[in-house]
């Protein structure tokens, strides 16, 4: 069935496969898609020149597909690629890590390696030896899986 509707389609059926693709991108983003969509749209633009070419079968329509998928999806990649020059603020995301050398007072007691600081406006957990509630402390570590400091007194 599914067959006879692509043969009936002819070269639309790459057209209607990349604009189905470049739908899902939209209902569910994630840039993946995207590339995939628009190497259908090469394949079907392609297919109206020469559909009747007697190289064109299926088999060559899904080859080049797939290498042209490929390539659009690393050019996608380059060409939305993460920065890769310095930035002047590496921290800027980092927020437990721009917390590093700066001292507070204990807002609550470490106990069994566990307390709390105010650093601003915001409380953050703590570990570090046991202190009492109002010790002055210098953070020296930031885990990056939890908003949790490691502390030493000053």
């Amino acid at each position: 069935m599914i067959a006879h509707i692509i043969s009936e389609l002819g070269p639309w059926s790459w057209i209607v496969l990349g604009f189905i693709l470049l739908i899902m991108e939209v209902i569910a983003p994630g840039v993946f898609m995207l590339w995939i969509g628009i190497a259908a749209l090469l394949i079907g633009a392609i297919s109206m020149q020469i559909w009747d070419a007697s190289f064109w079968t299926w088999q060559a329509q899904t080859l080049a597909f797939l290498v042209l998928s490929l390539v659009s999806a690393l050019a996608g990649k380059e060409l939305v690629g993460g920065r890769r020059e310095p930035t002047d603020q590496p921290l800027l995301n980092l927020r437990g890590a721009q917390m590093i050398g700066r001292t507070a007072t204990l807002a609550e007691p470490i106990r069994d390696g566990r307390g709390r600081i105010k650093l601003g406006d915001t409380l953050w957990r703590v570990s570090g030896p046991d202190l009492p509630a109002g010790t002055q402390v210098r953070v020296v570590g930031a885990a990056d899986t939890d908003l949790e400091l490691t502390v030493e007194a000053v």
